[in-house]
Order: structure tokens, then sequence, then C-alpha cells
């Protein structure tokens, strides 16, 4: 019997790695075959924050805008709560194929790992950022009945009776915002935390907390009614065009970490593994809204944002930046979800 009959040669690393190439574009193929007929069906955007929120503004008026500029329609579902990880958790899911996007607060996906004992999903790694829209000028306001008027005098307040504080969403920048204050100047606070903008404007406006605080989005109605005011500018620029003589936190006499560095915004994102090509038209997409698209410029123009959304190299400096102060603040806060 002849062994060579019943033996063969190992294949050579050349064979390998030409078998392993073969077979790496075979399954690549149908992804960037994908990627080029992109889009062929409806786009669903699922928004992090309820409506009422700078999130679903922006979101609606990015789908309006989509949908004329992709030639598909483009619709916008709210999946409010668990800071943002239902919504983050059910795109991070879905195929990575461009019809299932997020839009959230980026603050919640830089807060999740150190607020939640066990996240449902690593934010850094299963989603991809697209683009992200700042959330502008934001303020601190009163209910119109508080007998305050500037940040000195809340703080006065605030060390003989505790201030009721409406939080728009569990670890945001405005809680961290708050709780330092308190920590600084000995005021007691009790946040009361929401599903969104909305749902604390409402209790605002009823009188049932003290303070509250989020984009002009949802603060500009209840400031033009009186049934709050704007005390302290506690992101973005100081605006006279909307908040005339209202001064920003470096104004009002505090500064550090959690006063200066904590810059919000709406973050759009698709899950992990989506072609950089529908990543790049998307992002295109997004920057193109702000100059083309009359619903998105009135949004950011109530905001007081001023230039378009983040996308590329810009967004990812944003994120290395932002991301670890939020963590860093929250782990010296002891801040957690129980």
């Amino acid at each position: 019997m002849h062994k060579d009959r019943f033996t063969t040669s190992a294949p050579t690393r050349r064979q390998l790695l030409g078998t392993g190439m073969g077979l790496f574009g075979a399954l690549a193929l149908p992804r960037l075959a994908q990627a080029n007929n992109w889009p062929t069906k409806p786009i669903r955007i699922i928004a992090a924050q309820a409506p009422g929120s700078s999130n679903d503004a922006t979101a609606r008026a990015l789908a309006e805008f989509m949908t004329g500029h992709l030639g598909t329609p483009v619709v916008v579902e709210n999946r409010p709560g668990g800071i943002g990880m239902i919504a983050a958790d059910a795109v991070a899911r879905s195929a990575p194929d461009g019809y299932t996007l997020l839009i959230t607060l980026h603050s919640q996906l830089a807060q999740a790992p150190v607020l939640l004992r066990k996240a449902p999903l690593d934010t850094a790694k299963d989603l991809v950022p697209i683009a992200a829209f700042s959330t502008g000028t934001s303020p601190m306001v009163v209910k119109k009945d508080l007998p305050v008027q500037n940040v000195k005098e809340l703080v006065e307040l605030a060390r003989q009776r505790v201030v009721s504080v409406g939080n728009y969403g569990i670890g945001s920048g405005w809680q961290i915002m708050v709780n330092q204050l308190a920590k600084e100047t000995g005021a007691q606070f009790n946040i009361v935390n929401y599903k969104g903008t909305g749902p604390m404007v409402f209790d605002l406006m009823a009188g049932n907390i003290d303070i509250g605080a989020g984009s002009m989005a949802g603060m500009a109605p209840g400031i033009k009614n009186g049934a709050f005011r704007p005390i302290v500018v506690i992101s973005g620029q100081r605006s006279e065009r909307l908040l005339p003589g209202v001064p920003t936190w470096a104004e009002a006499g505090f500064s550090g970490p959690a006063f200066d560095d904590l810059r919000e915004s709406n973050m759009v994102l698709g899950p992990a593994q989506l072609p950089p090509a529908i990543v790049q038209r998307l992002a295109e997409a997004a920057r193109l809204s702000a100059s083309q698209s009359e619903p998105m410029k009135n949004v950011l123009n109530q905001l007081g944002v001023e230039g378009p959304p983040w996308t590329g190299s810009e967004l990812t400096e944003f994120i290395a930046r932002s991301w670890p102060t939020y963590r860093t603040m929250t782990r010296e806060l002891g801040l957690q979800v129980q």
C-alpha cells in the first residue's frame, strides 16, 4: 500500500491567505451591494426623548429633510426611558443596514456605563456615531412665584429649605451641575427625574416643582407666557436675542468642569458595523439639513445653535473630550440609578 494515496500536503500560507481573502470578499460583497443600493425602503429614527424636547424636534426636522433628500419615507418613533437605553438597545440590536437609526442625548450614552450597574449595551462599541446637533443655549428656569432673581438668591433660599429640581434625564449635565452646586454651597436640592423635557415642563408650569432646565425648544413657551423665568444659561453661549440679560455660569460666579465642560447634543447613531458608505451619506444629509431645511433651520435658530452638526473627525474629537468628563464627574458625585 502506498501511503502517498492517503496523505495530502499542508496548505501554504499564501493559499490560506488567499482562501481567507476570498471568503472575506464573498461576505463583504452583499454588504457593499446593499450600501450602494441604499435606501430602498422606509427609514426609522428612534428618538430617546419624549415629544416636546429638542431631541424630538431635531429628529422630526431631520426626518422631513431626509425623506426628500434620500427619496424614501423617514419616520420618527419616540421611545423614552431607561436613561435613553431603551431606544439605544433597540437600535444596537437592529440590522446594520441603515434603516434603523437612533437620536439621543449624547450625555446618556456617556453616562450609561457609570450610572447603570449593568447597561444593556456598550454604547462605545455597539453603536456608530453619525452626527451630533448641539442643543444650543440652554437656561435654568424658576417657577413664576419662586422669590429669587438669580443663582445667588436661589442658593440662599435652598440653604433655608429644600428646592425641588426637575431633571429631564438621569445623568444629564444639568443634574451634575445641580449636585455640584449643592456640594459647593450647601444648598439643598431634591431632584425629580422625568422622561424628557416635556413632562418636566408641564410640572413647572403647574408649579409642582421649583426649578428646571433644558433647551430652548422646551423652555421657550413657558418663558414667553410667564410660567417660569430664566436666571442663568447652563450650556451654550449667552444670547441677548433669546435670553436678554441672562448670564452664563461663569458670569454668575461659578466655574469648573461641571459648569464649563458639559456640552449637550442630540446625537444620531446607527448600529455597529453600519457600512461606512451609509454612515457618510447619513452624515452628509445631517450637515445639509442645517443649511437647506427650513424646519431644521427653525429648530436650530430657536435653540440658539450656530453652525452645522458635528460629523467625522470633529465628532470623534467631541466624544473623546466630553464623555470622560461626564463619567468622571458622575463618579465623583456618586450618581447612580437605583
